[in-house]
């Protein structure tokens, strides 16, 4: 059986969606959802040990070897990307249950969860191919299922924001097909490894120029980085908060690590930071999400859309590693990857708590809510302290790296950069403390507890988890410095 896991890891979430379609009774499509997620975790944390103790896994779906048949690779890059969105669906999952009874309710509630698996599914699925088409595929199921989920959102704009990202989403996902044509038709192979080799042995030609343009337009697009992100603050902001905190923290860590894939392993790293100048377009791009997104997030007063232009920011930073284009910057950006979602995904189930008590999470009405809702709120200035990048929290670590890469280029600039750049997270997380901590309860306030055990423990297991990665990092950057030696070719 431990074999066929790199199959079972998309299959048992790919089945368990139609089966909660047609289990409809109560609290049964749950129950399928919360056993395809934890499955899906156990799978991803036993292939990530075989990863770092045997090394590449390659699997030939139906026994047909590559590059005739399709291939699930999974190495050190993609072990730790299936382990960081499996484990994420299995904190969100149990979270869901009492969430979307106030948010969704109970009507038609399995096919939220047929949504969410198929999601959970298609984001697997990209991380686990190693089949450049089978990625297109995949990354289609998780977005069609993506606009499905975010249009449940209770607030009537959740329609026009499913629509506004189908559209953009579509055009990423157009210009994504295009790219993995033009490498078909100039190399005569879709898969990744095949795609490599036969690239490295040809001189570059305008097809291969396009097909690099037409990638990282189109993969930029799906993991919004700016300016191509006008998708994303409206998806956060008006789906249901489950939704908010599953996609925040794991569709566009997926996008980035198809940026990785394609940037450093079909195309090398000659190519891609050599030939095209794409280390100063990226380095330029991720200063000014780190700015400007920060700037608009302080400004808000909804704050799932201040979380949602800070994801914008948080992106840059990732992005920023890659530009580096060297070990330590790019151990940032995937160590990036797995500190944004912890951090991330705990202040949005933390949001969706304070909904599911006030209905609202309009600054202006949350004075008190220190006092209020105190282990709520606690759970989301922790993880603001990682936004922040305070010491002792996984952000402090990620930016620590992000300042060796950037000193390693002896870019003193983009160092500073990223210190000046954190005090603007530390005014928009100071906004939400002073009003929570130092404003009194209002009169007519009525009394309020805090939120269930239910929703209080997932929440809390992320906001943990942000502090605990923050002191022992000997997983994380272990496996995120092997992952950039990979990408990068060197020992």
């Amino acid at each position: 059986m431990t074999e066929h896991l790199p199959a079972l890891q998309v299959v048992i979430p790919l089945l368990c969606a139609p089966i909660c379609m047609l289990v409809r009774y109560r609290d049964w499509s749950w129950v399928v959802a919360l056993f395809g997620s934890w499955a899906s975790l156990a799978i991803a944390w036993v292939l990530l040990q075989q990863v770092i103790a045997t090394g590449t896994i390659s699997y030939h779906m139906g026994n047909w070897a590559p590059p005739l048949g399709i291939e699930y690779r999974i190495d050190l890059v993609n072990a730790f990307v299936l382990l960081i969105v499996s484990a994420i669906a299995a904190v969100v999952t149990p979270y869901a249950r009492e969430s979307l009874r106030t948010e969704f309710g109970s009507n038609r509630i399995y096919m939220f969860y047929t949504a969410y698996m198929l999601c959970l599914c298609g984001l697997l699925g990209v991380t686990i191919t190693g089949d450049a088409f089978n990625l297109f595929v995949f990354l289609e199921i998780s977005s069609l299922s993506s606009y499905v989920l975010i249009a449940m959102g209770n607030d009537r704009r959740a329609l026009t924001a499913a629509y506004q990202y189908l559209v953009l989403g579509t055009i990423g996902a157009t210009f994504i097909v295009i790219g993995i044509g033009l490498l078909y038709a100039e190399t005569g192979t879709l898969n990744m490894v095949d795609l490599a080799k036969r690239l490295a042995d040809q001189p570059l030609s305008r097809t291969i120029g396009a097909a690099f343009g037409f990638l990282v337009v189109g993969i930029s697009l799906k993991l919004a980085l700016f300016p191509l992100h006008l998708w994303l603050p409206n998806a956060y902001t008006y789906a249901p908060s489950v939704v908010s905190a599953f996609l925040a923290a794991t569709a566009t860590k997926v996008a980035v690590y198809v940026l990785l894939r394609f940037l450093f392993t079909v195309f090398d790293v000659e190519l891609s930071f050599g030939f095209m100048p794409l280390d100063t377009i990226l380095f330029v791009l991720a200063v000014i999400a780190m700015f400007a997104a920060s700037a608009v997030a302080i400004f808000q007063t909804n704050l799932k859309r201040m979380l949602a232009y800070s994801s914008v920011a948080q992106i840059g930073y990732m992005i920023l590693g890659i530009s580096f284009a060297n070990v330590n910057g790019l151990a940032a950006g995937v160590l990036h990857l797995f500190n944004h979602a912890l951090i991330k995904g705990g202040m949005f189930l933390a949001l969706g708590c304070i909904f599911y008590r006030l209905a609202t999470v309009n600054i202006n009405d949350m004075a008190g809510m220190g006092r209020r809702m105190p282990w709520t709120m606690a759970a989301f200035v922790v993880g603001g302290l990682g936004l922040i990048g305070v010491p002792l929290t996984v952000g402090f670590i990620s930016k620590w790296y992000l300042v060796l890469g950037a000193l390693e280029r002896d870019w003193w600039l983009a160092a500073a950069l990223v210190l000046i750049s954190s005090l603007l997270a530390v005014v928009y997380v100071w906004r939400v403390v002073e009003v929570a901590y130092l404003k009194p309860i209002p009169e007519n306030a009525t009394k309020i507890e805090d939120a269930p055990p239910a929703m209080l423990i997932p929440t809390w297991l992320l906001i943990g988890a942000s502090i605990y990665y923050g002191i022992n990092t000997e997983l994380t950057v272990g496996v995120a410095k092997q992952a950039a030696q990979q990408l990068l070719g060197v020992s």
